[in-house]
Formats: C-alpha cells, sequence, structure tokens
C-alpha cells in the first residue's frame, strides 16, 4: 500500500466515522409533538400542599412522568377539558397510566379549597392530585413557571373569573423539565411523548 492509497483509506474511514457519528447524535435526542424544553432554567420544582394537605414537590412522583396544569374549578371548558384529555392520555398508556401523574395547581385559592378540589380531581380520576397555594405562593410559583394568570370581576363578588395560561408542562420520571404542550395538542400526540418520556426512564 502506497502513501496515497492509506491517506485515501484513513480519509474515507474519518468520512464514515463523522457520519456515525452524526447518526449517532440524531438518534440519541428524541422528536416530540410538544415543545421540547429539555434543559430549560425555570419550573424545576414546586414546593405547595395537595388537597389532602401534604406538601408536595417532584421529588414525590420520582419514576412517573409528572404533567403539570394550571387552572380552576370553575373553568368553564379549558381546565376540564384538559383534564378529560389527561383522563383519556393516562388510559392510553395501558400498563403504563399509573406511570403518569397529573398535578392541577390552582390559579384560585379563595375559591378552590380541599373540599372542591378533592370532589373536582375525583370527577375525572381519583390519582389526579390538586395543589393549593397560599396567594403569596401562587405568585412566585407562576412568575418560576412563567404562568399568567389574572383575576376578571364578575358581577358580584363571588362571580368573578380566572384567566389564565393554558399549556401542561411534563417532567421526564427523573423530575426534569422536558415538554410544554400547548392547550389542544391531539391526546394521540402527547401520548406518543409520554411514552417517549417514560423509555427514556
Amino acid at each position: 500500500m502506497n502513501k496515497r492509497q492509506a491517506l485515501r483509506l484513513l480519509t474515507g474511514g474519518a468520512g464514515a466515522l463523522a457520519v456515525l457519528g452524526l447518526a449517532a447524535c440524531s438518534e440519541s435526542k428524541p422528536s416530540f409533538n410538544a415543545i421540547d424544553l429539555t434543559g430549560a432554567d425555570y419550573a424545576r420544582d414546586f414546593k405547595l400542599a395537595d388537597m389532602n394537605g401534604r406538601e408536595r414537590t417532584l421529588a414525590d412522583f420520582k419514576g412517573k412522568v409528572v404533567a403539570v396544569f394550571f387552572g380552576f374549578a370553575q373553568c368553564p371548558d379549558v381546565c376540564p377539558t384538559t383534564m378529560l384529555e389527561m383522563k383519556q392520555i393516562k388510559d392510553k398508556l395501558g400498563a403504563d397510566g399509573d406511570k403518569l401523574q397529573v398535578i392541577y395547581i390552582t390559579v384560585d385559592p379563595a375559591r378552590d379549597t380541599a373540599a372542591v378540589m378533592k370532589d373536582y380531581m375525583a370527577a375525572f380520576d381519583p390519582s389526579f392530585l390538586a395543589l393549593i397555594p397560599t396567594p403569596e405562593q401562587l405568585a412566585a410559583t407562576a412568575k418560576d413557571f412563567k404562568v399568567y394568570y389574572k383575576k376578571v370581576d364578575g358581577k358580584t363578588p363571588g362571580s368573578y373569573t380566572m384567566d389564565h395560561s393554558a399549556a401542561s408542562y411534563l417532567y421526564d420520571p427523573q423530575g426534569r423539565l422536558r415538554l410544554y404542550a400547548r392547550y389542544g395538542t391531539p391526546v394521540d400526540a402527547l401520548a406518543a411523548d409520554i411514552q417517549t418520556l417514560l423509555k427514556q426512564g
């Protein structure tokens, strides 16, 4: 083998390795239907009391995919639709359904008492958990999660409604923020994303 042949062989080998390297890189990063937030430096955790009075953090749900949604019990459409879709996703996951934990953080703690939220969660799935922050905790948590909420006055003091962001954050089984699912993301698409996160472990 002369020098020219050796150089050609080395160059070809390097090219093949480069292609293989690129293939390996592309395979290591999964494709999601929701917006990929992997590595984001916000919405990393929460520390809030649930509807049973127990303080909760993401660490409580290690080994599960966690879906976090902000809403309120008197929400007429977006919130119940989202919860219903989460129930459908859990059902679609079959045997892996127990590895999905839905967390509902109320933006209306004045009306969404523990009793109200217990009934509200039970209407969708008994495993779903509602978190009830104090007004101060809500402000801090919403800021950390980049969530918008605002009280909109009604005809009477108790008939107000709440404007709020309508999307879900998804965390992988290690408790890392991974996805942002806009309201209206198809159930099948989100179920597929959750299955991908579960496979990654």
